[in-house]
């Protein structure tokens, strides 16, 4: 990306990039559970995700990397594998419009996780927004229908968890650089995902090669691009851009695996889209008063 553009162009193109990359980790997550289960995809997913970011971390001053918070890391990447394995099971066994779907009603679980475990501040706005965000989530799943599967509670399973991770990384970021929380996550992700996946070992025979690799490298290309995007721009400009990763999917889905998207999935999910552009506007806003008020007065309360 040139120096030359803007901040904004530059932080929309990562993010623009950081979206591609997510989209095609679950096209190779879904490709790769055609001949493996996803406990094996997740850890080779880990594994070569480590090898992608040992290079980037290992730039930076080696004391910068200590930590005294161990003990936290292994608690917030056990609880980060449940969510991965969740989440790629839902990749590999739904349509994956629907699966996409219901990742992103993620930041509505954050959003009521922030006020409970962080004492945020949370005002009616934003409680509406995730009153509108359940209200996508019971659009797509359905759960009184005779259309209900019990593997779309997978999938909102993994949105719950990520939503905890998310307040855990929150936690850690109070004391440890980025650098720090990306490298200590992939050294306990990796062998804590190598156990489960051991009960169901085969060695990934030809194409299955690269579906497993491009997971990996694609995955955590994408969570690098992401963080570049939101050091450069703000949270309710980028958000909206992220939701190209749902017609990307959707259009695979139907050219490649013949999955068709009825209109529930597509209703719901753009209440839960919409939902999200909300809540990250008003984050946004709130970061926006906060650095103009906080040298003559205290934080308002977020809302």
């Amino acid at each position: 990306m040139s120096e030359a553009l803007p901040h904004p162009l530059r932080a929309a193109g990562f993010m623009l990039a950081s979206t591609l990359c997510f989209g095609v980790m679950a096209i190779a997550i879904r490709l790769a559970s055609h001949s493996l289960n996803t406990l094996e995809i997740a850890f080779f997913r880990n594994f070569f995700g480590l090898l992608t970011v040992l290079p980037l971390v290992m730039r930076v001053d080696p004391a910068s990397l200590r930590t005294t918070q161990l003990p936290r890391y292994f608690v917030r990447c056990f609880i980060g594998i449940f969510s991965m394995l969740c989440g790629f099971w839902a990749i590999g066994h739904l349509p994956l419009a629907q699966a996409i779907s219901l990742s992103y009603s993620s930041p509505v679980f954050v959003t009521i996780l922030a006020a409970m475990m962080l004492g945020e501040h949370v005002r009616g706005r934003r409680w509406a927004a995730v009153a509108a965000g359940f209200i996508g989530v019971l659009v797509i799943v359905r759960p009184f229908s005779h259309e209900f599967t019990g593997g779309t509670l997978i999938a909102l399973a993994a949105a719950v968890l990520s939503a905890v991770v998310a307040i855990q990384i929150k936690q850690l970021a109070r004391v440890d650089a980025a650098n720090t929380i990306v490298l200590y996550t992939y050294l306990f992700w990796v062998p804590i995902s190598l156990v489960p996946a051991l009960f169901v070992w085969e060695w990934p025979q030809g194409i299955a090669w690269v579906w497993v690799i491009g997971a990996g490298l694609f995955g955590t290309g994408g969570q690098v691009l992401w963080t570049h995007a939101l050091k450069l721009g703000e949270v309710s400009a980028l958000t909206p851009i992220s939701f190209i990763q749902l017609p990307l999917v959707a259009l695979v889905g139907w050219l490649w695996f013949n999955e068709s998207v009825d209109v529930y999935t597509w209703v719901g999910a753009g209440i839960i889209l919409a939902a999200n552009a909300y809540i990250a506007h008003r984050e946004a806003v709130l970061l926006r008063r906060h650095a103009t008020t906080a040298p003559v007065e205290a934080a308002k309360p977020g809302e």
